[in-house]
């Protein structure tokens, strides 16, 4: 059995008015527009053949620069350190330099024998392989950074001042001079008189 259909429900006149708002919300991200902040950067246009040229010029030079720098640093701890290994050989060799002074008065007055001979030869030898060099010969042309005058006298056969004996040798480490060389010196004949103002001065003194 059907129901009767139920009258339409009226509203109360002083029912308030019900107004339904629709959600204008975005529900997605908001589309980011160029060049806004925080939105998509604008695509820069690539370098030209000219750009890309003058920036590979300047990283070359950055790192030929760099590399130059390393280059010397290398060279200059090289440097550094042959310095003080010469300087450490040096300071041991000079302490040894009277023990050869002895065994060079040995020898002069000749009081040496075969096994003095040997040790004395060892001892040179192992001195050498160390870098320790004599310096002064005679003949040598006087020179007074490696020499020192003890005495001179004239020679009118010279014509440049010149080492006539080494009366005591000098010896050297490489370029490191641990002592020159005592010598006596012959030297020109100026006028009458055998003169050099250097060796008249190291003499007196």
């Amino acid at each position: 059995m059907n129901r009767p259909a139920e009258p339409p429900r009226r509203e109360r006149p002083d029912a308030p008015a019900v107004v339904v708002l629709g959600d204008r919300r975005r529900t997605g991200p908001p589309a980011l527009t160029p060049g806004a902040p925080g939105g998509r950067p604008d695509r820069a246009d690539p370098p030209d053949a000219s750009e890309r040229a003058a920036l590979l010029a300047e990283r070359t030079a950055d790192l030929q620069r760099v590399k130059a720098e390393y280059d010397n640093y290398r060279k200059r701890v090289r440097r550094d350190r042959l310095a003080v290994g010469e300087a450490a050989v040096s300071n041991v060799l000079s302490g040894l330099l009277p023990v050869l002074d002895a065994v060079d008065a040995a020898r002069a007055l000749g009081e040496t024998g075969e096994g003095f001979e040997a040790v004395a030869r060892l001892l040179e030898s192992r001195l050498a392989a160390l870098g320790l060099e004599p310096v002064g010969e005679p003949g040598d042309p006087f020179d007074p950074l490696v020499h020192e005058a003890v005495t001179s006298a004239p020679d009118p056969l010279r014509t440049t001042p010149t080492c006539a004996r080494i009366l005591r040798p000098g010896y050297r480490v490489g370029t490191r001079l641990l002592r020159p060389a005592q010598v006596a010196v012959a030297v020109p004949l100026i006028g009458r008189e055998a003169r050099h103002p250097f060796i008249d001065r190291e003499a007196r003194t």
